[in-house]
């Protein structure tokens, strides 16, 4: 009994050590996620960043867009592309095998026909029914193909497409209008080196959308949305940023990315065989350039927004959150011969060690800590200035990042304008901690258990209801949106 009560406090001090590292961490990473936002904003402000690009050093862009039952929004998303201020870019959006209308919808909806195109299989998929195209919108061409999943869709995209770098973007998202400039930014300014980049994703739940336009951003009206942009706004803000910062930025959100070809093509085009293809390209093209010894860049850039709809149902959140951090599990799994070797750099030192330690298993410890640290507490194992030394460490450090990362995004980009919007969230940065955190960190610990026990990974589909439409009362009315 003794030695049992020796193990129990020897996991309760763990558990802060644990707690107090993976703070630390946090803490470096919000530091430097400052300091890159405001050296941008800088930048920005009195260089004109965003506007130097001139059309004839600006690349080329192939905008891909796959597609799988998207009939409510894919129109609206399509036309959004259309609006984009870039001056050399072509769309290609790629239906894979949708049960529901979002072909027909794309043929109405742009008035296409069926051309015959040759399609070169640079990257192994799926196979190609038809592909479309319109006289009126020679930049935009239509891909119909067997049902093989994002990444298959993806790579098709790829192979297709006549530019060096290409940009993917999720089919229920609106791109603000500058959004490929500001991304495209880093790479015009070193093309020999960077690789990839990512720009920060948003919620659209709630904002006001004509014609694939965002004609007014507001808060979503309920509660399960509203956590997600606080979830989103940290984990953008100053977890990407600061990871960057780093250059150990291994995931760029799929939802809104930026490569270049040729490397994605030499790396093997995404994986067909995981259920988060972004992640696990991002880390593949990490080890393609360091085992070919180049010096490269995977950044992020901290203000090209991609406004994107989240799930408005605890169930289909479930699902999202589970089929993510399996993707995670999976993609330090398959490169695990990277972790602590030298010759990986920061990657292999710093970068996939962090992912594994903090963010894949961070949300099971936390889960044993609750449970053990409390029944510690209650059976007079730990006393109270250990309890309430673990509640700060594992709770109100918490909301310290959120409330920083709202405060943050608030005094530089401002997105939601209103005094209102930035004490509603503010407070939901609270409430976020009490809760919601805690049924998030459950989810993505059954993702772990079910990564190691079952051995076929399945993608989990969400449902999507739509962007909100105008009405007259807010038809005439403009937010800061695209």
């Amino acid at each position: 009994m003794e030695y049992l009560i020796k193990l129990i406090v020897w996991f309760n001090y763990l558990v802060l050590w644990y707690y107090a590292v993976a703070n630390g961490i946090y803490l470096v990473l919000l530091a430097m996620a400052v300091w890159l936002i405001m050296a941008h904003l800088l930048r920005i402000n009195y260089g004109k960043y965003q506007e130097s690009i001139h059309p004839s050093t600006a690349p080329p862009i192939s905008v891909l867009l796959a597609a799988f039952n998207e009939e409510k929004n894919i129109v609206e998303s399509v036309k959004s592309l259309f609006l984009l201020n870039y001056p050399d870019y072509e769309i290609i959006v790629v239906n894979d095998g949708s049960k529901d209308s979002t072909l027909k919808s794309l043929i109405e909806g742009f008035n296409l026909k069926r051309v015959n195109i040759i399609y070169r299989m640079v990257i192994p998929t799926a196979r190609v029914f038809a592909f479309y195209a319109s006289p009126e919108l020679p930049n935009l061409t239509v891909v119909d193909k067997a049902h093989a999943g994002k990444a298959d869709s993806l790579n098709a995209g790829i192979n297709i497409s006549r530019a060096p770098y290409f940009c993917s973007v999720d089919a229920d998202s609106i791109l603000e209008r500058d959004a490929l400039m500001r991304l495209m930014r880093p790479i015009v300014e070193s093309p020999e080196r960077v690789m990839a980049t990512g720009g920060i994703v948003r919620i659209i739940n709630g904002s006001i959308v004509k014609d694939g336009r965002l004609i007014k951003v507001q808060l979503p009206p309920d509660s399960l949305s509203r956590l997600q942009v606080v979830e989103y706004i940290r984990s953008f803000l100053f977890g990407r940023a600061g990871l960057s910062a780093l250059n150990s930025l291994l995931i760029i959100s799929g939802t809104f990315s930026m490569f270049h070809k040729r490397s994605v093509q030499a790396a093997g085009g995404y994986s067909t065989n995981t259920v988060t293809e972004d992640m696990e390209l991002v880390v593949r093209l990490h080890k393609y350039l360091l085992d070919t010894k180049r010096k490269y860049l995977i950044n992020f850039v901290p203000d090209p927004i991609c406004w994107t709809e989240a799930p408005k149902e605890f169930g289909m959140l479930k699902r999202q959150r589970r089929r993510w951090h399996m993707g995670l599990a999976e993609s330090i799994f398959i490169y695990r011969h990277m972790l602590f070797k030298p010759r990986y750099g920061r990657i292999g030192l710093f970068a996939l060690p962090y992912q594994l330690f903090v963010e894949l298993l961070g949300p099971a410890i936390e889960l044993i800590g609750y449970f053990v640290v409390t029944a510690s507490f209650i059976l007079g194992i730990v006393d109270m200035g250990f309890f309430m030394l673990f509640l700060t460490m594992a709770i109100l450090v918490g909301v310290f990042f959120s409330t920083g990362a709202i405060l943050l995004e608030e005094m530089t980009y401002r997105r939601y304008p209103s005094l209102k919007d930035l004490f509603v969230l503010l407070a939901y940065g609270v409430i976020e901690n009490f809760g919601y955190r805690q049924v998030v960190a459950y989810w993505r610990t059954q993702a772990i258990f079910k990564f190691i026990y079952l051995k076929e990974k399945k993608w989990e589909f969400v449902k999507k209801h739509g962007f909100e439409p105008a009405t007259p009362a807010t038809d005439d009315t403009r937010g800061k949106g695209a």
